[in-house]
């Protein structure tokens, strides 16, 4: 086994699979639960989803080809108008976009549309991942890295403040 199989099997690997998995299938059942429910399960979940991202090890992919997507837009607009649906009012809210070279520019945007491209990113690393060869680890372990760094990682820490007020507000 290689190094970069190793690190592609590696505990903190597993680990942000379980966590992935469990938000994944948190998502998929949001109908079963209240909007109090899912404030506090998100207000839970964004900073140990962020904590497993920031963990995974660098893997270097020999097979760039095997890296696949699997999320449909179809998948995407269900999580998101479940999530949007669920929470009424409180989905959207203004934030900064540090890309931008002008901060002071808050622009309007969706718990929805965090959460589903969060969802993406973790279903897409699931399902890669369970395809169970080595290429498809490597892929999986390092599309889902790289995705933290330049997309969902961002969206967790965004997300999360938001979660912490929407728990706390009227306590």
């Amino acid at each position: 086994m290689t190094q970069t199989e190793d690190a592609a099997i590696s505990r903190n690997v597993i680990e942000m699979l379980t966590v992935a998995n469990e938000y994944c299938l948190f998502l998929e059942g949001i109908d079963n639960y209240t909007k109090e429910d899912i404030i506090s399960y998100f207000q839970k979940v964004c900073p140990l989803l962020y904590l497993k991202g920031a963990t995974l090890p660098f893997v270097a992919v020999e097979n760039p080809d095997a890296n696949e997507r699997f999320v449909t837009e179809e998948n995407w607009l269900t999580i998101f108008n479940d999530v949007r649906n669920k929470l009424g009012k409180d989905d959207e809210f203004w934030m900064v976009d540090y890309n931008d070279e002008d901060y002071s520019n808050p622009v309007k945007t969706s718990i929805g549309e965090y959460l589903a491209d969060i969802y993406q990113d973790m279903k897409d690393f699931i399902l890669l991942y369970q395809r169970n060869t080595k290429d498809a680890r490597e892929n999986a372990v390092a599309e889902c890295r790289l995705l933290f760094e330049q997309h969902w990682g961002f969206r967790c820490i965004e997300i999360h403040k938001l979660f912490h007020f929407l728990n706390y507000r009227e306590k």
